[in-house]
């Protein structure tokens, strides 16, 4: 059995590897600050838009975005996907379309989304959305169709109202596998938003990297790459202890 300080070091081990050949290949002459900076050429790069108040202002701005943009598509997608597994009319309407549209790649939207909305916040708000949409309803669609027929006919039996079953029935049972879409909805819309702000944003991430790329900071743009690799860790882990708090009774 692994020790307690063998289980907290072993995730160390593949960074500390990373690290240790990013010092060996900036070490010699092989690449030029342009292709690869040293490690400490982007710790300094970070304390000096730490110090700026530029880094805080970029975070401010994804940040914002991200939490706007899947609050709206994560309850939307958590509505819809009731509606899609309750409701044969809205199944048959709807449904085949829902199945085809997941089917694409929130990025490939982007080049549509900005003809129809241009630039603006409202642009990378629906991109965020569209990006938490789909993994929440589908989570949401599945978990309702597995409820057992046997609580609905109960309910039906005591004459619930339609209210009453879904705060008493259906999302108390649907607690796990919405947790799950919505951490995967949350993972996606991070990744989406980052690349819309690449693309088009005057702030964020995003847009600091790609202005660290057309000024040829490379130091600059590892920044941002850790940052966002950090900022998608530190959320999904988030999402994963409130699923452990929220459903200890699974454990009993």
């Amino acid at each position: 059995m692994r020790s307690t300080l063998q289980q907290r070091l072993l995730p160390l081990l593949v960074p500390g590897l990373i690290l240790a050949a990013w010092l060996a290949a900036t070490s010699g002459d092989d690449f030029t600050a342009q292709v690869l900076v040293p490690p400490v050429a982007v710790l300094d790069s970070f304390n000096e838009l730490l110090a700026s108040g530029e880094l805080a202002d970029h975070l401010r701005a994804s940040l914002s975005r991200l939490l706007l943009g899947f609050g709206i598509g994560s309850g939307l997608g958590l509505g819809f996907g009731i509606l899609l597994a309750r409701s044969a009319l809205v199944n048959d309407f709807a449904g085949p379309f829902f199945q085809a549209v997941r089917q694409v790649p929130s990025i490939a939207f982007l080049p549509m989304l900005i003809l129809l909305l241009g630039v603006d916040e409202g642009f990378k708000l629906a991109i965020v959305a569209k990006a938490a949409f789909f993994p929440v309803a589908l989570a949401t669609h599945d978990a309702v169709k597995g409820i057992s027929k046997g609580w609905l006919e109960v309910a039906a039996i005591y004459r619930l109202s339609p209210i009453r079953v879904l705060f008493r029935l259906i999302l108390p049972a649907t607690v796990p596998p919405v947790l799950t879409g919505l951490r995967l909805g949350l993972t996606r819309a991070w990744i989406v938003l980052v690349a819309a702000e690449l693309m088009a944003a005057e702030n964020g991430i995003g847009q600091m990297m790609e202005m660290g790329r057309q000024m040829f900071r490379i130091d600059t743009v590892m920044v941002g790459v850790a940052l966002t690799g950090l900022i998608g860790f530190a959320l999904d882990q988030g999402v994963r202890l409130a699923e452990r708090r929220l459903v200890r009774w699974k454990a009993v």
